[in-house]
């Protein structure tokens, strides 16, 4: 679902695959050039990307000067499910609701 606007920006793209190229690759990291040659950009800007997101706590470097995602992502991804786990508790709440106003019961009972 790719869709053209003026509102895209090269470098954010750029992170933005740097973070999905970086996953899966938490226990060893994956090298700078490794990244550059992945990516298809120059050591420099590699540099510049991966300073980004260090200093959003999206990286972080191994004591190997490998580069892996940091633990703010799974941060994310917990507060994420949360917030899921909440709507859709909310929407067993309503329907319950609606449900035994109505008679309905056990129609749309939580597996």
């Amino acid at each position: 679902m790719t869709r053209a606007t003026n509102y895209t920006n090269a470098a954010q793209q750029r992170l933005l695959q740097l973070i999905d190229l970086l996953a899966g690759h938490e226990l060893q990291g994956l090298a700078p050039a490794e990244i550059a040659k992945a990516l298809n950009v120059s050591a420099s800007v590699v540099t510049r990307d991966l300073d980004n997101l260090r200093t959003a706590g999206w990286a972080e470097q191994t004591p190997q000067g490998r580069w892996r995602l940091a633990p703010h992502v799974i941060e994310i991804s917990e507060r994420y499910a949360a917030g899921v786990r909440a709507s859709v508790q909310g929407l067993l709440d309503t329907t319950q609701r609606y449900g035994q106003s109505a008679g309905v019961r056990g129609m749309f009972a939580a597996p």
